[in-house]
């Protein structure tokens, strides 16, 4: 009895250490409030496909399949991260007022073997942070388990896809999200999505947007901005 009483004992101070760990860390919804996500979404325009594609509860159930996004650093990492994913997103969707990108082209890189383009199928931006081209539509479809090679479609039909896939490519296929939990600053996120087209004097219009609603998320949520603002 005494052994099993031990075990058992083990057991519930394990389960107690989990809790009390998520409960210190927190969670994405504690920062990235119902609010929050509101305030973005009512600045696009009420003729906005996003207004109504777009959704709290998606996001939400999103963020949860990537335990490491707004949660792993400290409590003002959380926060800096979640400013600055959601600065790229509104400036990427005018205030989460597009799903699909206005000037569509194919976006097809022929030279890319592995994930090559499906007949018929066109890879321009979709979603919160616009997915672009064959090869991102592929390997987020692999790591998400969907065909979004054959079907980049449904990156633009169903909202908890979309969300996935920009949180995918937040924390999985570019340094975006430890660029900003790792001190490297805003910046460094820009270079992630669109570097090579926007840093380095390419377009500075678009950075400055960029920053200006980082700073503003950052302002909201209480928490300094860092260093390195700007790519």
């Amino acid at each position: 009895m005494a052994t099993h009483f031990t075990v058992r004992a083990v057991i519930l101070w394990f389960v107690f250490a989990l809790s009390a760990l998520s409960i210190c860390r927190g969670a994405v919804s504690d920062i990235a409030t119902q609010d929050f996500f509101n305030g973005i979404l009512s600045a696009a325009a009420d003729g906005c496909a996003g207004k109504t594609f777009y959704t709290y509860s998606d996001f939400i159930n999103a963020a949860n399949s990537f335990s490491s996004f707004g949660t792993t650093g400290t409590s003002d990492d959380n926060k800096r991260e979640i400013a600055a994913f959601f600065a790229n997103v509104a400036h990427e969707t005018t205030d989460l007022c597009y799903v699909e990108e206005i000037a569509k082209s194919a976006y097809c890189d022929s030279t890319n073997t592995q994930y090559p383009c499906a007949s018929g199928q066109q890879y321009y931006g979709r979603g919160p942070l616009q997915l672009t081209g064959n090869a991102n539509y592929g390997a987020g479809g692999a790591y998400l388990a969907l065909d979004l090679l054959n079907n980049p479609g449904l990156v633009a039909q169903d909202d908890l896809t979309s969300w996935k896939t920009a949180l995918w490519f937040w924390n999985v296929n570019s340094n975006c999200h430890t660029a900003i939990t790792s001190g490297q600053g805003f910046g460094a996120t820009i270079q992630a999505i669109n570097g090579a087209v926007e840093c380095n004097g390419g377009n500075t219009d678009e950075v400055n947007d960029r920053v200006s609603r980082y700073t503003t998320y950052c302002s909201q949520l209480g928490v300094d901005p860092g260093s390195n603002l700007t790519c």
